[in-house]
């Protein structure tokens, strides 16, 4: 398979219209019209382990569509369509509602209710008209799905989907109400009285190497979404501000990140973060572990189970199709019946950062309170990773880690702007690989000095000793190499001939957040930034619009990322001391948090990078996914970074220095867990007060 596909990047629009509801729970979405309806070739569907198991999903009455009328998603995983049966010939008014309730989990349920708000009785034929095409994630994705190898037949009042391709995997359609099966449709043929309403509850249930998945989708079932939702919020901190708003789209947070995690204890696995829906609901190393960082402050159990997950499918052998190293983080993992084709294994490893974000985010669970023999059990991996990091990832041993794919079918570029074109000079012209992006240094800057306080703190003081010093080394070079004195600006990286790729990027920014940068660089790095060649009054431009190949309504040059912007706020936080660094942390997050208001509180996984100036309203990307992980967690990263919130729980220490924009008004994170103890905080402005603190502990301001 050529590249073309494999790195598009992007994926096909879901819809021109604009109008899809998308539905999240584990590893099952489901993708609509504003009706629920799901229509034959379009990439809509219902989709169960990265296979679409429903490629038409259609209510008719009497062979007609209902008029949608509204619809609300109460939670990520739970949707109501509210409809009405178009009026009769020369009728003004409909007295027929129809309510469609859906739920997703391991499968679907759909509650069809009909009521008759006229006098008289109505008779009518409800159909629901079902097919498959068992089409893989991948093929759906990239619009290149071929001829559907679904099948179904009917059988008891029940249909049976299956797929040719592969006979153990399948879909059972059940229903009450005792419908009339035919191949394709499920119909009843009722009589509503007047004031009076029918329903019925149709389930629709995987088949998975010939068993039926068991389907926990009662309201009171103990695995049901519902009650897993539950269970998370009560473990999880509760965030609230003085901003209404801020506190929305914090709640909207975390009810997505609870809908993203996949529990995979069935399989003797831990809960993880998936990267997001549609297209990303799986395992991404980068996407996952950078979640899992941001979302500390929410719950610090989803970080230790991804690095578990990430640890387990570390790569032990050299492997060119999958580009698996030893000591190498995946990038992806995927179960559908494509991913072979596509990522050459279910597990692809074609990254350059989820190495050493691996070590990173280790070495923050353990300051965040991990327990002891947690982090010792994953400092195997977390030095197999360093080691990987020397041998493979620096292939040319000038210090730096730098990608270059081993084959073509393998991703071209290996950060996180990982389309064909993301990674470019000032004029425009690509860059050549092996490619050494500047982010990834700071990764790695970071991981050592990371695994350096836990080798120091397991009595390890020889490694934490050399660890340092690499370190130091690192920041050294990394400035000799990457610095444009010129310009005012780190290179986004270094190309095959160690030219510097000398574009703004906002890869520069996210150098701030790991600490790599020297604070008489940062002054002159963080006037550019805060220009509005990067400042597009609602986020940080991936790419400055003064660049040759900037393009606001591309993917990664010139678009705004919301995990990107909150990346650099938190690199700007760490730099407050530098003049103009806390007034445009302040302009950044302000212009984000406006425009996540704009896609109704719940930020996509990018949107476009035109000035506000020009359009005062953020647009949209047309294929960007919803909720995706790291841009619903940006708003906790953005939180943390306005509270100084850094804990130490092995020094019994907790660093609170707020510098909360006055709008934020008063912040409180409720049963907020830091080891063995668990605080609350308020904070305003520039004051703080921690309850619960344990007498031993030591509460810093700095």
């Amino acid at each position: 398979m050529s590249d073309v596909v494999f790195n598009a990047g992007q994926p096909v629009p879901v819809d021109a219209s604009g109008g899809i509801v998308t539905l999240v729970e584990s590893s099952t979405f489901c993708l609509s019209d504003h009706r629920g309806d799901i229509h034959d070739g379009t990439s809509q569907g219902l989709f169960y382990r990265d296979a679409r198991v429903l490629s038409r999903w259609e209510l008719r009455l009497d062979d007609h569509a209902p008029e949608p009328l509204s619809v609300t998603t109460p939670e990520a995983f739970r949707a109501r369509f509210i409809l009405r049966k178009p009026p009769r010939p020369g009728v003004a008014d409909s007295t027929v509602l129809v309510v469609r309730r859906r739920m997703i989990g391991d499968g679907m349920r759909e509650i069809i209710m009909i009521d008759n708000l006229g006098d008289e009785d109505t008779a009518m034929t409800v159909t629901l008209h079902a097919e498959s095409d068992f089409a893989d994630l991948f093929a759906v994705k990239s619009g290149t799905v071929a001829a559907g190898t679904g099948e179904v037949r009917a059988d008891a009042g029940q249909l049976h989907l299956s797929d040719r391709a592969d006979g153990g995997r399948g879909l059972i359609i059940r229903a009450d109400g005792a419908p009339l099966a035919l191949p394709g449709t499920l119909s009843w043929r009722i009589v509503v009285p007047g004031r009076t309403r029918w329903q019925t509850t149709v389930y629709c249930q995987p088949v998975l190497g010939h068993r039926a998945v068991e389907m926990s989708l009662g309201d009171d079932q103990q695995d049901s979404p519902i009650v897993r939702m539950k269970r998370w919020r009560a473990s999880a901190t509760t965030l609230t501000t003085g901003d209404r708003n801020l506190t929305a789209i914090l709640q909207r947070t975390e009810s997505d990140l609870g809908a993203l995690r996949i529990d995979d204890s069935a399989r003797g696995g831990p809960a993880y973060v998936a990267a997001g829906a549609p297209w990303f609901m799986a395992l991404f190393g980068r996407d996952s572990l950078l979640t899992s960082w941001m979302a500390l402050p929410l719950d610090s159990d989803l970080a230790l189970g991804t690095l578990r997950q990430l640890a387990r499918l570390q790569g032990v052998k050299e492997d060119p199709v999958t580009e698996e190293e030893p000591g190498r983080i995946m990038h992806e993992m995927r179960h559908g019946p494509g991913g072979d084709q596509v990522l050459g294994g279910s597990v692809y490893y074609g990254t350059a950062d989820a190495t050493p974000l691996f070590v990173m985010l280790l070495a923050e669970c353990w300051r965040w309170g991990a327990d002891r023999r947690a982090i010792e059990a994953l400092l195997p991996a977390a030095d197999a990773a360093l080691s990987w990091i020397d041998r493979y990832g620096d292939t040319d041993g000038d210090g730096f880690v730098e990608y270059r794919r081993k084959t073509d079918r393998g991703l071209a570029n290996q950060g996180w702007k990982d389309s064909w074109d993301a990674i470019n000079f000032a004029d425009g012209r690509l860059a050549d690989p092996p490619i050494a992006l500047c982010e990834v240094q700071g990764y790695v800057y970071a991981a050592k000095l990371g695994r350096a306080d836990m080798a120091e703190a397991f009595g390890d003081p020889d490694t934490a000793h050399r660890l340092r010093a690499e370190a130091q080394t690192l920041r050294r070079k990394f400035d000799e190499s990457f610095w444009i004195p010129e310009s005012g600006w780190y290179a986004i990286g270094l190309d095959g001939q160690k030219n510097r790729i000398d574009a703004l990027s906002s890869n520069a920014a996210q150098c701030l957040w790991t600490g790599i940068v020297g604070d008489d660089r940062a002054r002159a790095l963080i006037e550019h930034l805060g220009d509005a060649s990067m400042d597009s009054g609602f986020g940080l431009r991936t790419l400055a619009s003064s660049m040759g190949r900037y393009n606001p309504m591309s993917y990664h040059d010139g678009s705004i990322w919301p995990h990107d912007t909150a990346l650099a706020v938190a690199g700007l936080m760490r730099y407050q001391h530098i003049p103009g660094a806390i007034e445009l942390a302040e302009r950044l997050a302000g212009g984000l948090l406006e425009a996540i208001l704009a896609f109704g509180g719940r930020p996509p996984e990018l949107f476009c990078g035109f000035a506000r100036t020009a359009l005062p309203t953020p647009v949209p990307y047309p294929t960007s996914c919803s909720p995706q992980a790291w841009a619903s967690a940006a708003p906790l990263l953005l939180l943390r970074a306005f509270l100084g919130l850094e804990p130490d729980v092995p020094h019994r220490t907790l660093t609170v220095s707020p510098r909360l924009p006055e709008r934020i008004g008063r912040v409180r994170l409720a049963d907020l867990r830091l080891g063995d103890a668990t605080v609350t905080i308020q904070a305003e402005t520039t004051t703080v007060k921690v309850e619960g603190l344990p007498a031993d502990w030591e509460l810093r301001q700095t």
